[in-house]
């Protein structure tokens, strides 16, 4: 979504489909507002507890409950690093680490120009590529610390080819 207005006006949309919604109704309706605006923003809490009566901070204590949740706009290039076990027994520690460090964002974050945001995950399902991480569907395995600076200057260099074309 671009600005407030447009986020409004789709939640407003959004909570007309629940006319007698509850508290029963809380998650749904944040699930279905998180997959038409990418995420949850703050104007978009403050219209679903007008619209249920529900106090805002409650609202957030659900929402931040679930990790399903979201309260930035993902960036260009959603990163999503494995943390499961064959990961982590391959060093995705280090991996992250190192994705921190060169991105100058933590997990749940997205870059200021938007291009990036990471997220970390229990398993992607491809323990034989360990440690492994997901860019915006695209794999890439066998990953080391000192593999981050050019897969994420790769990313950028298209960022910007797109830009120019």
């Amino acid at each position: 979504m671009n600005s407030s207005v447009s986020v409004i006006e789709e939640v407003q949309k959004i909570l007309a489909r629940y006319p007698d919604a509850g508290r029963d109704q809380l998650i749904p309706i944040l699930q279905e507002i998180q997959g038409a605006c990418g995420y949850l923003s703050r104007e978009a809490v403050v219209e679903v507890g007008k619209q249920l009566n529900i106090p805002t901070s409650k609202i957030y204590g659900v929402a931040t409950f679930y990790n399903q949740f979201r309260f930035s706009a993902q960036g260009k290039y959603h990163i999503q690093i494995c943390r499961g076990t064959a990961c982590h027994v391959k060093g995705s520690a280090a991996i992250l680490d190192a994705l921190v460090r060169e991105l100058k964002i933590n997990p749940g974050e997205t870059t200021r120009d938007g291009l990036f945001s990471l997220e970390i995950v229990a398993c992607i399902g491809a323990c034989g590529l360990a440690p492994v991480m997901n860019i915006s569907n695209n794999f890439h395995a066998k990953l080391t610390t000192q593999s981050i600076p050019g897969i994420i200057k790769s990313y950028r260099q298209q960022a910007a080819a797109a830009k120019g074309a």
